[in-house]
């Protein structure tokens, strides 16, 4: 990707929000008097910073690069990881979750299951999440390094270790409340700073109808600007619900309608939401109950529509590009990158073919085989003919614009570069750099919680003063960030390793919230059943995952190292499946194995941990409109009459 270049104005803003973040970590530092006040924020914060903190937790830039890149290969289908794969996830944790977490006083989501069932289910899942949320930072700030190398040019591990250090300092003098309010901030810089690029480019494509219009171009003819070479009915594109109605083999995604719903709209987004502790510990930072409950309601509001804002761009960009299709010199989907170490070999290719008069799919074929991917023919064709008055670095740049294979991750980054001059260019940066620190920050802040509390408090060092385990709360989060940062460069040397920490959250989210469903609302489910379902059900999900394929891949990471039983016709559909596949696996063993062992709990010690055993929360004193079942039903109501306008 060409590099741009930063005027006076775009690093002024960057430096702006950069100083603002370390300020806001340094006016609060002063609050950080205890380990409640580092970890949990002494529970004191409000419900509606909370609520967006709440969402800009799950805000990261892999979300707004990855989102647009869907939105772009697959359209509004796109949406529903917002619509059927948060909201209704996001009132049920509010109605019935947020009373069991909040009122049993548990400091995190594993020391809610140590006090349901016994320690070896709290060890099982703080390690699994501890683990995860370090990779997942680190792969974030590895995207963030690069993409701040491939764009400005900059130096990849000055980034990484700068980006990095900034977290560092306003986490360990702030703690989670200084986490919190600069989430808030990077929200509002987020919405800024993505904001002109939609509008641009729905102004430039001729507004809403006219992108309709160019998408069912797309949809009736995907092999025109890279997207397949499958024709789909004219709103595959530009329906939510009526192209997966008809079967996945009628949707780019290559869902069904018991995939989508059920492996997404229940497993993958009850498993997600509602035992995550990355965005639980949000909501369990308020001042009170009522706070609480409202944080997931308020952050379920800006969550219906921040599909305008990750998933609209790519399908502009897909719009505009078939506009472009017949132009060679216009926007198309940004192709994916020749690697620098194959140009020698794609400059040496094109020349032999230009030397011996090596024509047609037989040139086109040596030419990508050098480059590693697939080739546009009649651009090939083009720089054969052309080849003897070119240099060998205009080779390099023509043969990068004739791969045929789209790397839809450059999408945004693509439309950034296309509408934002100076001042908007360093805005639009700065959101970037906001979503990419608050992943990192939200995913520190849950694993000094865990490390300290649910690790080293429960197991390794019992019974020492507060102030001990707020002094290794900091020790955590330097620890967290060197170990991210060398998940960083691990992640470095992999093209696939955001598809492993992905499949990771997968097959261990969905038993999990088999096992917290069960424990929650039947009060027969024992620590055995729950320990051992939950381990042989992420284990089954494994060897699940370990027997299929979607189509069109070769088997190793992404499934069937251990032979193909089943086929899918997308690996969103594999995973959709697996997640199905994960939680019923651990519901039915879970369920078996506790009606086979003794409960270890009394009734009494269930009592504001199992949903039969808890006295309702009195409401009378709230008026009927605040009341979080009142206002769950009000959000999904709304959500319904999204879904309905986009059918």
């Amino acid at each position: 990707m060409q590099s741009v270049t930063l005027g006076w104005m775009d690093y002024s803003i960057m430096l702006i929000y950069v100083g603002a973040v370390l300020g806001i970590g340094q006016a609060l530092r002063k609050y950080m008097k205890s380990s409640s006040d580092f970890f949990l924020s002494g529970r004191s914060i409000p419900a509606w910073v909370t609520g967006l903190a709440f969402i800009s937790a799950n805000l990261g830039a892999l979300e707004l690069v990855g989102m647009a890149a869907s939105g772009a290969k697959y359209g509004m289908m796109t949406c529903h990881f917002y619509w059927i794969g948060a909201i209704l996830a996001m009132t049920f944790l509010s109605v019935f979750m947020m009373p069991f977490y909040y009122g049993s006083k548990a400091r995190s989501v594993p020391e809610y299951l140590n006090m349901r069932f016994d320690g070896r289910v709290r060890c099982l899942n703080s390690i699994t999440f501890a683990v995860m949320t370090v990779f997942a930072s680190g792969i974030s700030m590895n995207a963030l390094a690069k993409l701040l190398q491939s764009l400005l040019g900059w130096d990849y591990h000055l980034s990484l270790w700068i980006c990095s250090g900034v977290v560092l300092l306003y986490v360990l003098k702030g703690g989670l409340t200084s986490a919190i309010y600069t989430e808030v901030l990077q929200f509002f810089m987020i919405v800024l700073g993505f904001s002109p690029v939609v509008y641009l480019g729905l102004k430039e494509v001729g507004g809403w109808s006219v992108l309709k219009e160019k998408l069912a171009g797309v949809a009736t003819n995907p092999a025109s600007i890279g997207v397949g070479d499958k024709a789909f009915q004219p709103d595959a594109w530009t329906g939510a619900w009526s192209p997966m109605i008809q079967g996945a083999s009628a949707n780019p995604m290559g869902v069904d309608l018991f995939a989508m719903v059920f492996g997404l709209g229940f497993v993958l987004a009850f498993g997600y939401w509602c035992t995550n502790f990355l965005v639980v510990q949000r909501a369990m930072a308020a001042k009170d109950m009522s706070a609480a409950r409202r944080t997931p309601l308020i952050g379920a509001i800006p969550k219906m529509l921040i599909p305008a804002l990750v998933i609209l761009p790519g399908m502009i960009a897909a719009g505009l590009a078939f506009s472009n299709k017949d132009n060679k010199d216009g926007y198309r989907l940004p192709p994916k990158v020749i690697a620098e170490s194959a140009y020698v070999n794609v400059v040496a290719a094109v020349k032999h073919v230009a030397a011996t008069g090596v024509t047609g799919e037989t040139a086109v074929q040596q030419i990508a085989k050098a480059a590693g991917l697939k080739m546009m023919s009649g651009k090939v064709d083009e720089i054969i003919k052309a080849s003897p008055s070119l240099s060998d670095a205009e080779i390099k740049a023509r043969v990068q614009n004739a791969v045929a294979e789209n790397d839809y991750d450059g999408v945004i980054l693509s439309l950034i570069k296309r509408y934002c001059p100076t001042g908007l260019l360093g805005l639009a940066l700065t959101a970037l750099l906001a979503s990419f620190m608050s992943g990192m920050a939200g995913n520190v802040t849950a694993f000094n919680t865990i490390w300290t509390y649910d690790l080293y408090q429960a197991y390794l060092a019992k019974g020492k003063t507060d102030a001990h385990y707020m002094w290794m709360g900091r020790v955590a989060t330097v620890a967290g960030i060197l170990i991210s940062i060398g998940c960083a460069y691990f992640a470095a040397m992999y093209n696939n390793a955001m598809d492993v920490i992905q499949l990771v959250f997968g097959f261990v989210n969905a038993p999990l919230f088999a096992t917290f469903l069960l424990g929650m609302f039947w009060k027969r489910i024992t620590a055995t059943g729950a320990f051992w379902g939950l381990l042989l059900g992420t284990t089954t999900s494994a060897i699940f995952h370990a027997l299929t394929l979607a189509i069109g891949n070769a088997p190793g990471v992404k499934g069937g190292y251990l032979g193909v039983v089943q086929s899918f016709p997308s690996e969103m559909a594999q995973n959709f499946w697996l997640a199905s596949f994960a939680f019923l696996t651990c519901l039915v063993l879970t369920t078996v194995l506790s009606l086979a062992t003794k409960q270890n709990k009394t009734d009494a010690e269930l009592t504001g941990l199992v949903y039969s055993l808890t006295p309702r929360i009195p409401q009378a004193d709230e008026a009927w409109y605040m009341r979080p079942g009142v206002q769950a039903l009000a959000l999904l109501g709304v959500c319904l009459v999204l879904n309905i306008i986009f059918w």
